[in-house]
């Protein structure tokens, strides 16, 4: 199996300073689009702390910045956040699942950061037993990047449903069948295997004999 090295890190949260960068890439993210998430996102929130979450952070090798991010909040510690806006199908709300928030990535960031960011997610879906991963995407950009990678609609494709966690703005409800996800990308010659299971990513460190952080 190919070995590739990357410019920059992927791993977990470890600490209040790592909170604090990853805070500062979401509201550089988030805060271009809509501004007063500039500030909404300034700091590590509750939910970062929480038992159950597990923040992943991105370091640029050369000037140690963060430079990308993600958030995972497994179901075994409670209702995940959209869960407060929208009551998921039995098939999903049964199951072991994850919700991702709060996935940001600079500007200028190296191309690949989401990718890896979403590669650390699987990765680390698959060494807790989560059954599902939820998200809400909102615009159909996003949308279409979470379709091509194999989410489906939680709900229905015409479904937009407000996120209290969100600032109340309308969402479609994806998930991701984690378990399922390397036989499917393999039997469709998906073009991401390769990237998310045919390739040693050095970089990539997230001690995935540790739990979820509680």
């Amino acid at each position: 199996m190919p070995t590739c090295s990357l410019s920059f890190t992927t791993r977990r949260a470890q600490n209040t300073t790592d909170l604090r960068a990853a805070a500062a890439v979401r509201a550089a993210a988030y805060g271009h689009h809509i501004a007063p998430l500039a500030t909404a996102f300034a700091a590590p929130d509750a939910l970062d702390h929480a038992p159950g979450t597990t923040v992943l952070l991105c370091h640029d090798k050369e000037s140690g910045e963060a430079i990308g991010t993600a958030r995972l909040q497994h179901s075994t510690a409670g209702p995940l956040l959209l869960e407060s806006s929208v009551l998921l199908p039995a098939w999903l709300a049964r199951q072991p699942r994850v919700e991702v928030t709060r996935l940001a990535v600079r500007a200028g960031a190296h191309r690949l950061v989401k990718l890896m960011l979403m590669k650390a997610i699987w990765r680390s879906c698959l060494a807790n037993e989560v059954r599902w991963m939820v998200i809400g995407a909102r615009s159909d950009a996003l949308i279409r990047d979470y379709l091509r990678l194999g989410f489906r609609d939680a709900l229905d494709a015409e479904t937009r449903v407000p996120l209290a966690h969100a600032g109340g703005l309308a969402h479609r409800i994806l998930a991701f069948d984690v378990a399922g996800a390397q036989v499917a990308w393999a039997a469709s010659g998906h073009p991401l295997y390769a990237f998310m299971v045919g390739t040693i990513h050095p970089d990539l460190q997230l001690g995935e004999a540790l739990p979820l952080a509680a």
